[in-house]
């Protein structure tokens, strides 16, 4: 299983990690392959069943990027659709599938149409996505983390995360990291909600960045403009991100040019995917829609998944207005041939001129501490006071015998 890279202090030509066997290099290849969810026979098989084999070279592995839209506000068949999705990237070879922002169970488009004012038409479309929100770890959860073990693929897959350790009422926009055995090996919550974001969700916090190291690659990755963050990507590069994935909601340019900028700046595997949502996707159920989307005749988002080698060079994709699964084959030599020449986290850091320190303690909205005791230093305290006071009352009977005597 990986374990994430760990570390408090990370300065410039350090990089905290795990080892990966055959982690030696790896050129990479885009195959450029699309599989048109529409029109696969097998497009959403059950979580169930006997184990998919995957390719698996030592030379190269897979990864594939998935751009679906939702089954909009349903927790339930949105993750029967993610689970198909991962066996289905899993028996065309890849090694990793991701999902895009908020995949389960989808992106609070209102956010961008609903004025902040609208305080009840707001409150009315937030609990209808809490309803189908979910928990960390949790039977939904567990669902995931069985297709990903049936199917021998890692996942990372974008959530709806309830705070269920505190209040279970704030949500987080939460991307969460699956191994090929089913494990969940860690999750992140988006530092920053960008925007109109801020009216759904909950800032995070540095207790969750991390690079996970996979028998394949080392994988670390930031959600939608996080990826605006460059402290936030150097501290992903310094703990040895091989491959990058960029969970979002945005398209077009200049996020394009963003994905390659990410992949060039640190000689990394980019995995951009986009949900693709039009308005007879969201449910005629929801009020929203009617007073807010009515207007909207063409695509809410038409995409733009994409995969960028360590070059910058685009290698599958972008792909617009369709549900899709991209593929690219990476040889591993490619991971390490680009950073010879650059190595922001190596020979092209100045430890001696800059430092960067993530602050990685979480922060939790209450601490319990036990106060039947008193501290050891009251206790030495008052035990002094208390010598003090019996030296004080002996001088003071010895003061009053002597007096008798005279």
């Amino acid at each position: 299983m990986g374990q994430p890279s760990r570390g408090v202090s990370c300065k410039p030509a350090i990089a905290l990690h795990d080892e990966v066997a055959d982690s030696r290099g790896s050129r990479l290849s885009g195959s450029n392959v699309c599989s048109d969810l529409r029109s696969s026979r097998s497009l959403w098989p059950s979580c169930r069943g006997s184990k998919l084999r995957h390719v698996n070279s030592s030379e190269s592995f897979r990864i594939a990027a998935v751009q679906a839209c939702p089954i909009y506000l349903d927790r339930e068949r949105t993750i029967d659709k993610a689970c198909g999705l991962i066996h289905e990237a899993a028996r065309r070879g890849a090694q990793l599938v991701v999902f895009p922002e908020a995949f389960v169970p989808g992106y609070p488009v209102w956010v961008w149409f609903i004025p902040p004012g609208r305080t009840a038409d707001l409150r009315e479309a937030y609990v209808a996505l809490h309803a189908n929100a979910i928990a960390i770890p949790s039977p939904s959860t567990r669902r995931l983390c069985d297709a990903a073990q049936t199917a021998g693929i890692a996942v990372a897959i974008g959530v709806n995360e309830r705070n269920a350790e505190a209040s279970d009422s704030t949500l987080f926009n939460t991307l969460l990291y699956v191994d090929p055995k089913g494990t969940i090996l860690g999750t992140h919550r988006k530092l920053v909600p960008t925007g109109g974001e801020r009216l759904v969700w909950g800032s995070g916090d540095g207790s969750d960045l991390a690079v996970y190291a996979l028998p394949f690659a080392r994988v670390g990755g930031l959600i939608c403009w996080e990826n605006y963050m460059p402290l936030a990507r150097y501290a992903l590069s310094a703990w040895g991100a091989q491959v990058h994935v960029a969970p979002t909601w945005d398209r077009g340019e200049p996020w394009l040019s963003t994905m390659r900028h990410v992949a060039k700046e640190g000689r990394a595997v980019v995995i951009g995917c986009c949900q693709v949502v039009q308005p007879h996707d969201i449910p005629d159920n929801l009020p929203f829609k009617s007073k807010y989307l009515s207007g909207i005749d063409h695509w809410i988002n038409p995409g733009g998944s994409v995969i960028v080698d360590p070059d910058g060079k685009v290698i599958a994709g972008p792909t617009y207005e369709q549900e899709t699964i991209l593929y690219a084959d990476v040889r591993r030599e490619q991971l390490v041939g680009p950073r010879w020449q650059l190595d922001i986290a190596g020979h092209y850091a100045r430890p001696d001129v800059f430092e960067l320190i993530v602050h990685r303690q979480a922060k939790p909205v209450i601490q319990e501490r036990e106060t039947s005791a008193p501290p050891a230093s009251r206790r030495l305290r008052r035990g002094d006071d208390e010598s003090r006071s019996a030296r004080s009352r002996a001088k003071r009977k010895k003061t009053a015998a002597g007096a008798r005597r005279h």
